[in-house]
């Protein structure tokens, strides 16, 4: 319970937190951002870590002077590849063994047929669009993996979409984090970073089943 109290309250209050991190470790932020980012990208069971906040924060800071902003772009988008990096091989490596057995309840040769036509008509879109989705982001690599999307097209769209989100939320917090009206709503703001694209994605999958349902 207490470590769930924690993780809410670093999320919600993450600018005072790296804030008291940088004051007291000073380069060793760079080591723990890089960590966040690669396991909230790389691991598929760790889509809870504060991704849009984390990077607009730190462009907040480093507007004020506290962090280095090439530095911090450049280690942040090496470990937002890296992290999509990890769990596309893992569901690469992972799902053709969980579905190879043809005949198990698990298989679907058809579904799993479909799911790699999709990524590789749609796949790019959906990698890149994803990185801005709170859950999804976790996801989406590993989905690619295991539809054995090809390396080549996942790298080019991994690294289009991590520039675009690490670049362009870190550069929105360096302009406009330190704006009056942004510090002093910056809760409300992380809470929209996280409720409104989730609430875009339940949208979309209610109106997808109900499109699939058909009419009643």
């Amino acid at each position: 319970m207490e470590l769930v109290t924690f993780l809410i309250d670093f999320i919600l209050h993450v600018d005072k937190h790296l804030e008291v991190f940088v004051q007291n470790y000073g380069l060793w932020v760079y080591a723990l951002l890089f960590l966040i980012i690669f396991v909230e990208t790389g691991v598929v069971v760790m889509p809870f870590l504060p991704g849009d906040s984390l990077l607009f924060v730190v462009g907040a800071m480093c507007g004020v002077g506290l962090m280095s902003y090439p530095l911090a772009v450049g280690l942040l988008l090496a470990a937002a590849v890296l992290g999509n990096q990890s769990n596309y091989a893992l569901g690469r490596h992972f799902g053709p063994r969980v579905f190879q057995w043809e005949d198990s309840k698990l298989f679907n040769k058809r579904a799993f047929n479909q799911a790699h036509e999709f990524y590789e008509k749609y796949g790019g879109i959906t990698i890149v669009a994803a990185r801005f989705m709170p859950f999804l982001r976790t996801f989406a690599p590993f989905v690619a993996g295991v539809a054995q999307m090809t390396r080549r097209k996942f790298t080019f769209y991994d690294v289009t979409g991590g520039a675009l989100w690490v670049g362009g939320i870190v550069t929105a917090g360096y302009f406009f984090g330190s704006v009056p009206w942004v510090k002093a709503n910056l809760e409300k703001i992380i809470w929209a970073m996280i409720l409104v694209p989730g609430l875009l994605i339940l949208a979309g999958a209610w109106k997808a089943r109900r499109t699939a349902a058909g009419p009643v």
